[in-house]
């Protein structure tokens, strides 16, 4: 399959790479606005490049686009890529207002199974052997899940300003998370510290928890930091009647030094998420790109997108106003095959 990358960024990076050395793709063009950006990524790939987004739209040797440009412009280039007959591989969130998104769910009705938000941690091997095995009723009805997921250091200031806050940035990859392993949330309850001044200056929170129920009792608790001085903190564990699953950090050796003065002394932790997430940003290429040429809807959907963006809208709520906020997840129509 052709494909097309809209933002060379940092992410775009990534996927540019996974997309050049994947068997079965073709990375065709590589488009940014930004002077010299398309160059630098596509130039050691040998790959063409454009300042002009449309050229993604409307180039005949690409089929597929992936989205890694700002936010503010996922829904455009979403819309804009659909209306040319292209699917779409876009990056989280959808966008940061919910009337947007669901603008955006309007304007591409009748293809919406043509596009995929990208929730990579849904693609990590160990989450995903979790989800397979609760499928499966391993340790029975789901009662309590855990989520911990800490930064090992907060991003510049700059960027919290322009981020969404907390619970739209970071935590939305929870809230997806908690969603495929669980299911639809019913109740919201979130606590937000401003435990650092640069970042509560900037009008967001360093830190949270949050604690959401569903409609049949069980309930997920997300922790969540902009710091943790043992760096990237990963895990979840999965509590039901008939015991628990537990995921653990991965660490960048599987090394342990026991000696006079310590024992079981564990390498660190690996450093960030372009680390820890390599292997799932390169599954989730790969299963957006089955699932289009099957001819499947991928998922996660646009709507799955919409309901992790839902969730963070009434967590920030709730840690602002301290109360427990009612959600109702979307119905949705089903979502028809191409």
């Amino acid at each position: 399959m052709r494909l097309a990358l809209i933002g060379a960024g940092r992410i775009g990076r990534i996927h540019a790479r996974n997309i050049a050395t994947h068997p079965d793709a073709e990375l065709a063009l590589v488009a940014d606005p930004v002077a010299g950006a398309a160059d630098a990524v596509a130039a050691p790939l040998g790959v063409r490049t454009s300042a002009d987004v449309a050229d993604a739209y409307t180039a005949d040797d690409v089929d597929a686009v992936v989205i890694c440009s700002p936010t503010p412009f996922h829904v455009e280039h979403i819309t804009g890529a659909i209306a040319a007959g292209k699917a779409v591989l876009v990056e989280k969130p959808v966008d940061l207002d919910l009337a947007r998104v669901d603008e955006c769910i309007a304007a591409i009705a009748g293809a919406e199974h043509r596009v995929m938000v990208a929730f990579n941690r849904r693609f990590d091997t160990g989450n995903a052997l979790v989800q397979r095995r609760l499928a499966e009723g391993e340790i029975g009805p789901l009662e309590q899940l855990t989520i911990v997921s800490r930064d090992p250091a907060p991003p510049p200031a700059s960027y919290i300003a322009q981020s969404g806050g907390i619970f739209r940035d970071m935590t939305i990859h929870d809230f997806d998370l908690a969603r495929f392993l669980l299911g639809d949330f019913v109740e919201v309850h979130a606590m937000g510290q401003r435990l650092d001044s640069g970042i509560a200056a900037a009008g967001d929170f360093s830190a949270a928890v949050v604690t959401m129920s569903t409609a049949t009792g069980a309930v997920a608790t997300i922790i969540n930091s902009r710091h943790c001085a043992t760096g990237y903190d990963q895990r979840i564990e999965a509590f039901g009647e008939s015991g628990s699953l537990e995921t653990v950090n991965q660490l960048t050796s599987t090394v342990r030094y026991s000696g006079p003065s310590t024992s079981g002394a564990a390498s660190p932790y690996l450093d960030f998420f372009l680390e820890r997430y390599a292997d799932a940003y390169r599954a989730e290429l790969d299963a957006f790109l089955r699932a289009i040429g099957d001819g499947v809807a991928p998922s996660p959907s646009i709507f799955d997108g919409r309901e992790a963006l839902l969730l963070a809208d009434a967590a920030t709520r709730s840690a602002t106003t301290g109360e427990r906020v009612r959600v109702a997840p979307r119905t949705h129509p089903k979502e028809p095959n191409p």
